[in-house]
C-alpha cells in the first residue's frame, strides 16, 4: 500500500504467466559480508550504577533534557556496543540534563559467533518489534519482551532518544523517524550537523510489530518525547562505527539545541518518504543485481527484482531503494521504496 499512490505511474508488482531467463538474471550474494570489526569488551556493563545490566546513567546535576542513547537492540549489531563503551570510558555527557546509555540485548550479544553471525540477532523474538503498549502491558512472555519491560522506565522518561542500528547489507547511512512531526523534526535537525548522516527517512513501520521509535512516547500524536533511529552502515565495517561515534558526539554536544528544536544547520538534509513496503511472497525472491542501500533508480518501470512469478518494478522516477534485503524469507520485508521530498 502506498501513502502517495496518486503520484505513482507504474505498477510495482506484475504477474507473468511465463518468465524469460533473458528478461531476468538472478544476482544474489552468495556469502555474507566479512566481519572486519572486533567484538567489543562489554564486561563493565554487567554491574552498573542503575543496578540493571546494560543500563548506565550520568546526571550532570544541571537542568536539561533527558537523553537516551540505546544500542545492541540486535545482538549481532555490535558496532553500537563499541560506541556506547567509548562513551562510558570517556564519561561523555551533554552539558546539562541526564544521559542514559542502554545496551538492550546483551544476552543475545553473548551468543555471537563469527561462524553464524545472524543467529545472535535475538534469542526468542526480534526485540525491535515489541514496543507497542499492547505487547508491553500484555501477558505474553519472551526473553526480549521481558528485557524491553525492564528498560522501559528509562525509555518512557526520555526527552530525546537515539537508537543505534546497522544493516546486514551495504548501505549509505541514514536516520529513520516516525511520522510524528516532533520526532521527524528532531531527526532532521540532527542530520543538519556536520559529519552526521544527512538523509532522513520516514517510513511505514513494520507489519511484524512496533519498533522502539514507534513507541507512543515518540510516535503518538500528542506527546513530548522525540526519538529517531540511525542506520549507520554495514554491521561489521569500521566505517559504521566511525559514523556512530560522530553522530553520538554531535547528539551530546547539541542536545540542548535539539531539545529546544533549534536548527544547527551546517549541512543540507535529504528527506525520503517511503511509499511502499515490498514483502517477499515466495522463497524465490531475488533482485536483478546486488543493489546497495539508497541506490536511486532513475526511471519508473525499471525491473529490480523477481518474486516467484511476479516481477517487481520501480513505481516512479528517482526511486530510492531503502535497505534491500538480499536474503528475505517469505513474509519478510524485502525492500522499501521511497522518494525524495521537500521535508
Amino acid at each position: 500500500m502506498s501513502c502517495k499512490a496518486g503520484q505513482r505511474h507504474y505498477p510495482i508488482r506484475i504477474r507473468k504467466s511465463e518468465l524469460s531467463e533473458t528478461l531476468f538474471v538472478r544476482h544474489s550474494p552468495v556469502s555474507l559480508p566479512p566481519i572486519n570489526l572486533p567484538l567489543p569488551n562489554l564486561d563493565a556493563w554487567r554491574n552498573t550504577n542503575t543496578g540493571i545490566p546494560g543500563v548506565i546513567t550520568h546526571d550532570t546535576g544541571r537542568s536539561g533534557p533527558e537523553c537516551v542513547i540505546i544500542a545492541l537492540m540486535h545482538g549481532n549489531e555490535f558496532a553500537g556496543g563499541h560506541a556506547l563503551e567509548r562513551l562510558r570510558v570517556t564519561q561523555s555527557a551533554p552539558a546539562a540534563g541526564r544521559l542514559t546509555l542502554i545496551l538492550a540485548n546483551l544476552k543475545a550479544f553473548g551468543f555471537f559467533q563469527s561462524q553464524n553471525p545472524l543467529a545472535a540477532r535475538y534469542l526468542e523474538e526480534d526485540m525491535n518489534r515489541v514496543w507497542s503498549m499492547q505487547r508491553l502491558r500484555g501477558n505474553e512472555s519472551s526473553l526480549e519482551l521481558s528485557r524491553a519491560r525492564e528498560i522501559e522506565p528509562f525509555i518512557r522518561r526520555a526527552d530525546l532518544l537515539l537508537d543505534l542500528h546497522s544493516t546486514l547489507w551495504s548501505s549509505d547511512p541514514f536516520f529513520i523517524a516516525p511520522y510524528a512531526k516532533r520526532s521527524a523534526d528532531f531527526a532532521r535537525n540532527l542530520a543538519t550537523i556536520k559529519d552526521v548522516p544527512s538523509c532522513v527517512v520516514t517510513d511505514l513501520g513494520h507489519q511484524s510489530g512496533a519498533r522502539l521509535i514507534d513507541y507512543d512516547r515518540f510516535a503518538a500524536t500528542v506527546g513530548a518525547g522525540r526519538g529517531c533511529l540511525l542506520e549507520a552502515g554495514q554491521h561489521w565495517h569500521q566505517e559504521t562505527l566511525t559514523v556512530m561515534n560522530h553522530t553520538v558526539q554531535a547528539f551530546l554536544e547539541h542536545a540542548e539545541a535539539l531539545h529546544l528544536n533549534h536548527h544547527v544547520a551546517s549541512q543540507a538534509v535529504q528527506c525520503v518518504s517511503v511509499t511502499d513496503n515490498v514483502v517477499a511472497r515466495s522463497a524465490e525472491f531475488a533482485f536483478t543485481q546486488c543493489w546497495r542501500g539508497h541506490s536511486c533508480i532513475s526511471r519508473a518501470g525499471t525491473l529490480i527484482a523477481r518474486d516467484g512469478r511476479d516481477l517487481i518494478y520501480t513505481p516512479y522516477d528517482d526511486c530510492i531503494l531503502v535497505v534491500p534485503n538480499h536474503r528475505p524469507r517469505i513474509g519478510q520485508l524485502a525492500v522499501r521504496l521511497g522518494r525524495r521530498t521537500a521535508s
